[in-house]
């Protein structure tokens, strides 16, 4: 009898995208205050992204905070995250574990929908870590697909370019993620099985993968059977 042959396994995914869903049900799960969730959440990216790193990944995106986070969720809830990312911005162990893995951090969406202390904060980190270019994470904050979008045609409007002169180059070239490479991978835990709008020009050709865990529990043995899922698959890319 002739053996089937093995499908040939695809290279690992260079970007990935994470959707770090369930930080607010884990808590409740876990009878545990918002603050816990939320700090175990952040502490958590970057965790994956160092784990990533290891698998040849050498572009994480994580989605920090959604436009309509920022203008729906309440005050309290808010300024709890607000300080639990200032406070990160500066923990002396978490910048080393960037320095150590020459991790770039890259803070992208609408800054304008943030307090001015955490912008400071941001900032202070992408120049801490400019330097750094074994891996690039792009922390979406204030950040919606549509959104973007609206802001790269209003820039457009703005320059008077008329439509016949408009291709995609031009528009992605007016994005705010305009510097963030096409997903290979995108991953979302909690079990919601949907994209919010992240990242629609770069993800017309990503892979998905659906993960059943809260975020603060998704692990690096998670991690490695998102990659191994994505290696398994052919990409024809509308071939």
């Amino acid at each position: 009898m002739r053996k089937t042959p093995k499908a040939k396994l695809q290279q690992g995914p260079m970007h990935v995208a994470i959707i770090p869903d369930g930080n607010r049900r884990w808590s409740r799960t876990h009878r545990l205050n918002l603050i816990n969730g939320y700090s175990t959440g952040i502490k958590k990216i970057v965790d994956i992204c160092i784990w990533a790193k290891k698998r040849g990944v050498k572009t994480m995106s994580v989605w920090a905070l959604s436009t309509e986070n920022a203008q729906n969720r309440s005050k309290q809830e808010l300024r709890i995250l607000y300080n639990l990312y200032i406070k990160a911005c500066k923990d002396k162990h978490i910048l080393k574990i960037l320095k150590d893995n020459q991790a770039r951090i890259k803070v992208i969406g609408n800054m304008s929908l943030l307090p001015s202390k955490l912008n400071e904060a941001f900032r202070g980190l992408e120049r801490q870590t400019r330097m750094y270019k074994e891996i690039t994470i792009n922390l979406l904050v204030g950040y919606g697909g549509r959104d973007d979008i609206k802001y790269a045609v209003e820039n457009l409007y703005a320059g008077g370019r008329r439509p016949g002169k408009i291709d995609y180059d031009t528009i992605r070239s007016r994005l705010r993620t305009a510097s963030i490479p096409d997903i290979d991978l995108i991953i979302r835990t909690s079990g919601e099985m949907r994209l919010s709008g992240l990242l629609p020009w770069q993800s017309n050709y990503s892979e998905l993968y659906f993960a059943k865990k809260y975020w603060p529990d998704f692990g690096e043995q998670d991690l490695k059977r998102a990659i191994s899922t994505y290696k398994r698959r052919q990409r024809r890319f509308g071939r």
